[in-house]
């Protein structure tokens, strides 16, 4: 039991340690990220407390969450200097193109509302 907390510490800590040299910049999408699911998570929570009569409005808000968090994912994968496959792209043209698919998730996602 000793040997495995031991194992679970030095984990975290070795976590920890790559995480502190990780860009600011990925930082702030992870936290983007993780507010998004977040989010996702508090309406799933909303709608099992409450009810879900408007049941297209739930499934567009978790849609919503869900594919914003996607697409921030892909940003911070396009953004990444260790990454050598997008190693020709610009950061602004990944920006660009995490603007323009938001645009166009959110358009869907107001479509499918109503």
């Amino acid at each position: 039991m000793a040997k495995a907390t031991n194992d679970a510490q030095l984990l975290i800590q070795s976590l920890r340690k790559a995480y502190a040299a990780t860009p600011t910049n990925l930082k702030i999408i992870d936290l983007y990220v993780v507010y998004a699911v977040m989010t996702a998570l508090i309406q799933v929570v909303y709608m099992a407390l409450v009810g879900s009569f408007p049941f297209n409005s739930f499934l567009s808000g978790i849609l919503s969450c869900v594919g914003t968090a996607v697409l921030a994912v892909c940003l911070r994968i396009q953004v990444n200097k260790d990454n050598k496959e997008f190693k020709d792209l610009p950061p602004e043209r990944a920006f660009a193109d995490f603007v323009l698919c938001n645009l166009v998730l959110h358009l869907v996602i107001m479509n499918f509302m109503g």
